[in-house]
Order: C-alpha cells, then structure tokens, then sequence
C-alpha cells in the first residue's frame, strides 16, 4: 500500500518546525533546499507562532520520509492551520489530491468531461 499525507483542515498543507527540523536530520530533499526561519528565531519558532510553523509546502505527499514524520509525530507534525492524516491506498492506483469544502482527500485519476461533474473538486497534485 502506498501512504500519503493530506490535510483534513480548512488550512492550507504545511508541517511544523518541528516535523521538518526531523524531516532535514533525515535528509528529506526539499526540506534540506528550504530555508530554515526559525533558524534565526529558535525561541519564537514554536508550535504557537504561525509564520515558523508553514514549512514544507513543495515536499510530495507520498514522500516516504514525510509520511515517517507524520506517523511519528502525530499531532505536532501539525503546521498552522493544519491537521495532518496519512492515507493508504493501493500501490498501483494513479492518484490527485483534491479539495472539497476547502478539506483535501485523495482520488483515483480519472476522465471528466464539463463542468457539473467537478464542481466544488479542484485537484492539487496528480502522480
């Protein structure tokens, strides 16, 4: 089964400090090339302080250390705004993020033709 994270919130996706400072000790990629903010504020950069705690935003959901984070950290994975949850799904299903009622889910890629099929849906991210 493939995991991947969604956020089940009204927020936009993002981690905490915290989840990515353990995302960066285990060499996820796109959290080593994003800048670290709370680097320069470590007492500010608590889970209470929303501008430091909107952290990787460009890291893939099916991210396998992400999903890690996620499943160790649990709630304080959480970035501002945000309620993380790790989804499984079949490995061979082709699969988009989508938003519905400004909460995310994850479908199977499929055909839609006209409008009345997709409305309130606005996919996110398709692998």
């Amino acid at each position: 089964m493939k995991k991947i994270v969604i956020n089940m919130s009204y927020g936009n996706f993002c981690l905490s400090h915290q989840a990515f400072l353990r995302l960066r000790e285990l060499g996820q990629q796109e959290a080593l090339t994003e800048m670290d903010l709370g680097a320069y504020w470590p007492e500010a950069a608590t889970p209470n302080e929303p501008s430091l705690n909107q952290c990787g935003k460009l890291i893939p959901r099916d991210d396998l250390k992400l999903v890690q984070v996620v499943e160790e950290l649990g709630r304080a994975a959480n970035g501002h705004s945000a309620e993380l949850q790790v989804v499984s799904i079949p490995d061979e299903v082709r699969w988009e993020i989508s938003v519905v009622g400004g909460k995310e889910h994850v479908s199977e890629v499929h055909r839609t033709w006209g409008t009345s099929t997709g409305v309130g849906m606005r996919p996110q991210a398709t692998l």
